[in-house]
């Protein structure tokens, strides 16, 4: 009994240790985590906007009503996290940057962010999350965004014959479900554009 109680007073106090232990680390990182996740998505908005000179978050937005838009739509597999109108220097909205994250990626979620212009035109996407086959749907960055850049649809379809329209994507080649992810994702951003912030709605 003796010994017993010795190895559940070791046990205990190594419990004890490890858990101030993981506290202490997570209160020293916490913040610099969330310097550098502000940092990604502020350089994130810059990179789909270039030529805004600010950019004004949204007000009253919550994920759960945009959940129910997107739901409406067909949306139900997509989520956005959030968006901003992007701005000039006289104050005047340029489009919008808008973060999506697809469900149906073949290795978890995806997360990007998409800039939109006032008329519907894709101005450019930045990939914030991915974790796809290597050498497959991690090919995502070099092969589908350039794509969507500049492009100007209501939604995309992706194609593995070679895209011969404007509203066309061509295929990751052997990663379609990656593709089908990141597409689904766009026209799930282009939607909520389309019906919550276009003509300047969102900012209303």
């Amino acid at each position: 009994m003796k010994n017993m109680l010795k190895d559940a007073g070791i046990l205990f106090l190594i419990t004890l240790i490890s858990g101030l232990l993981l506290g202490l680390v997570y209160q020293v990182t916490k913040d610099p985590i969330a310097i550098q996740e502000e940092n990604a998505r502020q350089a994130a908005r810059s990179e789909v906007f270039q030529d805004a000179d600010y950019f004004e978050d949204s007000e009253g937005f919550t994920e759960e009503a945009a959940q129910a838009v997107l739901n409406d739509g067909g949306f139900a597999q997509q989520s956005i996290n959030e968006y901003a109108a992007a701005m000039d220097k006289d104050g005047s909205i340029l489009g919008y940057v808008i973060t999506v994250t697809t469900h149906e990626g073949y290795g978890g979620d995806i997360k990007f962010t998409i800039g939109v212009r006032e008329d519907g035109t894709l101005n450019g996407m930045s990939i914030l999350s991915i974790s796809e086959t290597p050498g497959l749907g991690m090919k995502a960055e070099e092969v589908l965004k350039p794509q969507f850049e500049g492009k100007k649809a209501d939604s995309y379809a992706y194609t593995k014959d070679g895209a011969s329209a404007a509203d066309e994507i061509d295929a990751i080649t052997s990663a379609t479900i990656t593709t089908n992810a990141v597409t689904n994702g766009v026209n799930a951003g282009l939607y909520y554009f389309q019906t919550e912030l276009k003509g300047g709605s969102g900012n209303e």
